[in-house]
Formats: structure tokens, C-alpha cells, sequence
């Protein structure tokens, strides 16, 4: 994936103190990055995670999964 279309991805994540603990959310929804995420772990498939969750688009599925990729790619240093 580009980074454009990365890019364009995370526009739809976002982050208010007042909201959810703080916790990165989909396009200000009470809908969390875990909670869509939880929900793949689960084994539902994006279509799926979208019926369940109706306010939610495809796009906010990749959105989360491009989310937690680039959140976890950091690199950790072993003493």
C-alpha cells in the first residue's frame, strides 16, 4: 500500500481525551481500533466486522489494521 493511501487511511482514526479513555477511535465513533480489531481476532471476516458494527465503513477496517501495523512496527532494543 502507498503511503498516500496510507496516509488517507489514518485520516479516519482519531484521538479525544474526552472520548473512550483517550483511545484511538474510528472517525470520532465510539467505535475503538481495538474493539474492530477484537473483533478480526475473533475470526470475522472485514465484511463481517462492518455488519456488526453498522456505522462503520471498509475503508475504517483497513484504517485500523494500517493503525495498529504502524503502531507496532517500532523497534525494540535488548540490553
Amino acid at each position: 500500500m502507498s503511503s498516500t493511501a496510507e496516509t488517507e487511511l489514518l485520516k479516519r482514526i482519531t484521538v479525544n481525551p474526552d472520548q473512550c479513555g483517550g483511545r484511538p477511535c474510528i472517525r470520532g465513533l465510539r467505535v475503538r481500533v481495538t474493539d474492530i480489531l477484537d473483533l478480526l481476532a475473533a475470526g470475522l471476516s472485514s465484511d463481517q466486522v462492518v455488519k456488526e458494527l453498522a456505522m462503520l465503513e471498509s475503508d475504517d477496517v483497513r484504517a485500523a489494521l494500517v493503525y495498529a501495523s504502524l503502531h507496532l512496527n517500532h523497534p525494540r532494543l535488548v540490553a
